[in-house]
């Protein structure tokens, strides 16, 4: 259903900002939810889609909000089993597996969470973010396993937008990474922007990007003979930028286990621990998984933590480092 709204720009609002003057003529939405319309094409200026939410509107121009309820398009839903942590009428948390896409993209239409939240909730999501991630707040890479709140209405999705906003959104992983990080527990922030010799990739850059902040701590190293140094860090996030935590590791000079975008090529071995190698080998990506995920519920206001355990790849090198440790 489409609900749309229109408006006149006077004199007392020229030169606001659109998603500006946006929030202060529509009190029921959030600038956060109305600014992902602008950049989703829901909203034209002077009949013309406009993408830009600081684009400044001027007098006497003509502004149509087109509110979109329950639209999902040209997405197949696809039963696909779903590890639920949670649920009720507003959200759910799901404990994603390792090799899953969030939402449809790049040739990959049918086997990813949205094709499988939309065969389970149909058209009960939000829309928020387009016709192609409904329900999705946030994302982890495909490799990485863990912890994701879905929004089932526009309410809570864009409540949810402005805790991820405000940073108090708590998101913690555990992953184990090559070598000792200097010093064991701290900080890292810098801008991440996108890598301009490959564009698949992300990179820490000096004057570009985006503000990313990594808080991390060292739980455990493993010194074990043969083997080089591993590390087990946990790693808690007060932004959300794309392949953070990898890139971060990558400027820190390591990279996790399993990771083939951002690995080391060159880890010398002195020699072959079987047991070691093999578990290695199997582990499809990145050994990092999102464990826990906190937020204040969009409607009761109470605070809910979630914990997910460690998948099966992950935990059993955990399993032997520690052993081979004892």
């Amino acid at each position: 259903m489409n609900n749309t709204i229109k408006f006149l720009v006077d004199e007392k609002n020229i030169g606001k900002r659109l998603d500006v003057f946006l929030t202060e003529n529509i009190n029921h939405l959030t600038r956060s939810y109305l600014k992902k319309l602008i950049e989703n094409e829901y909203v034209k200026l002077n009949k013309k889609v406009l993408r830009i939410p600081s684009t400044k509107v001027k007098y006497k121009d003509q502004v149509i909000i087109n509110i979109i309820e329950n639209y999902v398009q040209n997405i197949k839903p696809n039963k696909i089993k779903l590890d639920t942590i949670y649920e009720d009428d507003d959200i759910l948390v799901i404990n994603k597996p390792k090799g899953m896409v969030v939402h449809p993209g790049a040739g990959n239409y049918e086997n990813t969470l949205v094709n499988a939240l939309l065969f389970k909730y149909k058209k009960k999501l939000s829309n928020v973010n387009g016709p192609l991630r409904p329900g999705i707040v946030h994302r982890i890479d495909k490799e990485t396993s863990g912890l994701l709140v879905i929004a089932k209405n526009n309410f809570a999705h864009s409540n949810l937008g402005d805790q991820f906003s405000n940073h108090s959104i708590k998101r913690k992983y555990l992953c184990l990474a090559w070598g000792v990080i200097r010093p064991l527990k701290g900080k890292v922030s810098t801008l991440i922007s996108r890598d301009k010799k490959n564009r698949q990739l992300m990179t820490v850059s000096e004057i570009n990007g985006k503000k990313a902040i990594t808080n991390y701590e060292t739980i455990k190293v493993f010194n074990i003979k043969d083997i080089p140094k591993i590390s087990l860090l946990e790693c808690e996030l007060e932004t959300g930028r794309t392949h953070q935590i990898r890139v971060h590791l990558k400027y820190k000079g390591t990279s996790l286990l399993g990771d083939k975008q951002y690995g080391k090529k060159n880890i010398k071995f002195k020699k072959v621990n079987n047991d070691f190698f093999i578990k290695l080998n199997k582990l499809s990506g990145q050994a990092l998984h999102a464990k826990t995920l906190g937020f204040f519920h969009p409607k009761t206001k109470k605070w809910m933590n979630f914990n997910s355990d460690l998948p099966d790849g992950f935990k059993k090198i955990l399993n032997l480092l520690e052993n081979l440790s004892s």
